[in-house]
């Protein structure tokens, strides 16, 4: 049986994902993203479900460990985040004085949070605070979690979808080891790749005009410091289009010529929720 490692513990909005995508395959929980990223660097059967960005929050901040480890992206998948009051069975909401959370999800629900006046407590992540609530057995603390993740820890649904904003999404990437790519035909295809320019002016105005000549679309251009550094700086791009498409290979040539470190992350199906 194959695997898949995800960053966690059972119940969060990854292994949720997870199990949407791969359902066939054993589903591992990881403490930290690095050890998600160990894992599948040193076992090439394996796979990795990490969450790249969220539609209100922004990115999630995984980008170093993309730029460390360059795994092979395989595909991207759009989950819903419905964010859920979880608490012990027969909590109302006028007994909770205490919510635990991740501070993304806390955020996400501050004006549910702020109308109750309910005291909110940031935690490593959703699920293990699902878990802390059903082992303190305290109907004053509740927890901010998935619908799987009161299923997994046997608490109760208080209030469901107490999001700020309805129809948030977070982008999850599936990565692995091994190179692997579709075929060139008609769908719509997303390149994914990352590089860091030669240190001269205006490099990347220059680097850039390839892409603009060749009408080929940038999703994505993000910025990240390289470690323990302020003036070297690498790029994460997207674009439209799959690798093998003319276009993109005269844009990406163009690109080369400016860059002193690249490397192409992965070539994929666009997720159809992109177009909704």
């Amino acid at each position: 049986m194959s695997k898949i490692y995800f960053q966690g513990t059972f119940g969060a909005y990854s292994h949720l994902a997870a199990q949407s995508i791969e359902p066939q395959s054993e589903i591992i929980p990881c403490k930290t993203f690095d050890e998600c990223f160990v894992k599948a660097s040193k076992d090439s059967t394996s796979k990795i479900i990490i969450p790249e960005s969220n539609r209100i929050t922004g990115n999630i901040g995984i980008e170093y460990l993309i730029f460390k480890y360059r795994l092979n992206i395989y595909s991207e998948y759009f989950q819903k985040i419905e964010h859920n009051l979880l608490g012990i069975p027969g909590t109302k909401i006028s007994d909770i004085t205490d919510v635990y959370s991740h501070g993304q999800a806390l955020s996400q629900c501050s004006k549910f949070i702020k109308l109750h006046k309910i005291v909110e407590h940031v935690r490593a992540d959703t699920a293990g605070s699902a878990e802390m609530v059903s082992r303190v057995k305290d109907k004053k603390k509740a927890a901010i979690a998935s619908s799987l993740s009161a299923k997994t820890y046997g608490l109760e649904i208080i209030k469901k979808n107490i999001e700020n904003e309805t129809g948030n999404l977070t982008r999850f990437l599936i990565m692995g080891k091994n190179i692997s790519q579709p075929e060139y035909g008609k769908k719509k295809y997303i390149t994914s790749f990352l590089f860091k320019l030669k240190s001269k002016p205006a490099a990347l105005y220059q680097a850039l005009g390839g892409f603009a000549i060749n009408s080929v679309n940038l999703t994505k251009l993000q910025s990240y410091p390289e470690k323990n550094s302020f003036d070297s700086f690498f790029f994460l791009c997207d674009l439209d289009g799959h690798i093998e498409d003319e276009k993109v290979q005269k844009s990406l040539e163009e690109l080369g010529f400016h860059c002193q470190d690249f490397h192409v992350l992965g070539v994929f199906e666009a997720d159809e929720v992109r177009g909704k």
